[in-house]
């Protein structure tokens, strides 16, 4: 399970890895639930796209980057207090459930999907016994795109939660991540995207969508160990 990762916080490199500007605001380092990150989904109409049979309308954009918090609020939550405690739970969803779970079918089916940029996720080693945090990145050291779903949740008293979630899927078998996260556990991946299908993954169908729900070869990963955690 994904509990943090590593934001990227060079704007630069925003527009070559995922067509998008990069943000205005600085953000974390490290992003960690209920904390502000940032996540691309589909654009919509440009505020001054044309309306009018003898003006064509302009070409729409295909990808935005938006702020939101790290761990998905339902639409059915009630309180800004459920909010809070639920979405601390919420900062994964597993691919397989996406739609039979409560908290992720309406987001899924949707269609409100979405890429999260990161420079490396976390996950814990226990072979020594102990938790030893470790840093998992692309071996080019390139951003990557992390498959997620988005909401937008909106109170009684009129607040507004921006809120999005990391898909994972089954790693028992896989190369590398098989060896980390707790002992017994089902060992859990962030389902990271190929960039030649971003496009794709943000405007097809609920039903091929899960056709992109799968396990990154272990050799374009590399894992390090870090010296402390949160």
């Amino acid at each position: 399970m994904s509990t943090h990762y590593e934001s990227v916080q060079v704007a630069t490199l925003y527009p070559d890895a995922f067509n998008v500007a990069g943000p205005q605001s600085p953000i974390g380092r490290e992003v960690w639930p209920r904390q502000p990150g940032v996540f691309i989904r589909q654009g919509g109409p440009p505020a001054d796209a044309a309306t009018s049979a003898d003006q064509p309308a302009r070409e729409l954009p295909s990808r935005e980057l938006v702020s939101g918090q790290f761990g998905l609020v339902p639409r059915w939550v009630k309180s800004a207090s459920d909010a809070r405690l639920r979405s601390t739970k919420l900062v994964n969803a597993r691919s397989e459930t996406l739609t039979t779970s409560n908290n992720f079918r309406e987001a899924w089916l949707a269609g409100q999907r979405c890429i999260v940029p990161m420079m490396a996720f976390f996950e814990d080693d226990w072979r020594s016994g102990k938790a030893v945090p470790t840093r998992f990145a692309r071996v080019d050291g390139k951003p990557m795109g992390v498959a997620g779903l988005w909401e937008r949740w909106t109170g009684a008293e009129g607040e507004v939660i921006i809120s999005y979630s990391l898909l994972t899927v089954n790693a028992n078998s896989h190369a590398l991540m098989h060896r980390y996260q707790q002992p017994g556990n089902e060992k859990r991946m962030v389902a990271i995207l190929n960039e030649g299908a971003f496009d794709a993954w943000l405007s097809v169908r609920p039903e091929k969508a899960r056709e992109f729900m799968r396990a990154c070869p272990a050799n374009l990963l590399t894992a390090n160990p870090v010296e402390k955690s949160r």
